[in-house]
């Protein structure tokens, strides 16, 4: 299959429409990342998805529409939606809803909810309105790798697998969004993103975090939301976090470079631009500002996708403090290192020992 990578114009937008009517998939452009869009009324169609991604059949998808008026003929608003939906829509917010028979099991992966959004890229709006369909997305990567953030990363991925990638430009907010539960008592992220805890409480009162955000699923979990089951996000390398007082850390990262490139391993760090001087001789990776949890969140996925350029084997990341929305930074680069990080104070003892 030959992949056409078109910018939004009228015609490329009227292409792609067609491309969804007919049951074929499409790459777009997001203001979170990139998605790989299909009919969500098609259970043929969005199969596709799953061939195309590599995606296991039980991880669920988000249904994106371009107006509410679309949710009637495929779900039911729970309590607490419509003020959400006032204050955050369009935009990086993703809701839980019950679903109805027009939504296929494929979709849902066999969940009696189905998670609904409505984008803000202009992009995105303006292809959901032409097709008139509301269109499964996950991201569009092979599955388990970085989500894309440009059309060069889904090129990367989905050349010669897609028929269409429309080209607008690169994602602002760099993470994929927030999708809250409002189907199971009080209203729970289950995975965080662009919208944080705190903007949510301010509309809802009350909002729980579930404990799989910061760690693996345990066995007999329900996956009731994208991204919660599997390693994703993941580089070629081997990532390791590293935790710990800043000065720690920062000796920390220092002593494993060298130690891993001493051993014949390509090794880099993932650091604050705060601290690249200090690191400069440690092959860094600069991943955004401590000082602004956002800038790291636009950063998070490219730097990911930089480090496999690089054919870096070993890579240690420093971390944020998981709250606001670095609590979603967390989920993507702990999800990227399968939760393995080691302390930095261990790290000083060990090599000591050494």
């Amino acid at each position: 299959m030959q992949t056409q990578v078109l910018p939004p114009s009228a015609e490329a937008l009227a292409l792609a429409a067609d491309l969804l009517r007919r049951g074929q998939l499409v790459a777009f452009p997001t203001e979170t990342v990139y998605g790989l869009g299909a009919n969500a009324l098609d259970a043929d169609a969005v199969r596709a998805i799953f061939a195309a991604k590599g995606r296991p059949a039980d991880n669920p998808l988000i249904v994106h529409i371009w107006s509410t008026a679309q949710i009637e003929a495929f779900a039911e608003l729970p309590e607490g939606a419509e003020a959400l939906i006032e204050r955050f829509w369009p935009g990086p917010l993703t809701l839980l809803m019950r679903r109805k028979p027009a939504i296929p099991d494929v979709v849902t992966a066999g969940l009696d909810t189905v998670a609904v959004r409505m984008p803000s890229h202009p992009t995105a709006r303006a292809l959901l309105r032409a097709c008139g369909l509301p269109v499964a997305a996950p991201s569009a990567n092979r599955s388990g790798r970085p989500s894309p953030t440009t059309a060069a990363h889904v090129s990367e991925d989905l050349n010669g697998v897609v028929p269409l990638i429309l080209d607008g430009g690169a994602c602002e907010v760099g993470l994929e969004s927030t999708v809250l539960d409002l189907c199971h008592g009080t209203p729970c992220i289950l995975r965080p993103g662009g919208v944080t805890q705190e903007q949510l409480s301010s509309v809802l009162g009350p909002v729980d975090i579930a404990g799989s955000v910061l760690r693996p699923l345990q066995t007999g979990e329900v996956a009731r939301s994208p991204g919660m089951r599997y390693r994703h996000y993941a580089p070629k390398g081997d990532l390791t976090l590293v935790t710990g007082p800043e000065e720690e850390t920062l000796s920390a990262l220092r002593l494993l470079y060298e130690r891993d490139t001493a051993a014949g391993y390509r090794t880099g760090v993932f650091c604050f631009e705060e601290h690249a001087k200090t690191l400069a001789d440690c092959h860094p990776f600069r991943m955004g500002r401590l000082s602004d949890p956002a800038s790291v969140a636009e950063r998070l996925f490219d730097l990911l996708r930089q480090a496999d350029d690089a054919g870096i084997e070993r890579i240690y990341s420093e971390v944020v403090p998981p709250t606001g929305i670095g609590l979603a930074v967390m989920n993507r680069l702990g999800r990227a290192a399968a939760f393995k990080s080691i302390p930095a104070r261990e790290v000083l003892d060990q090599i000591k020992e050494e």
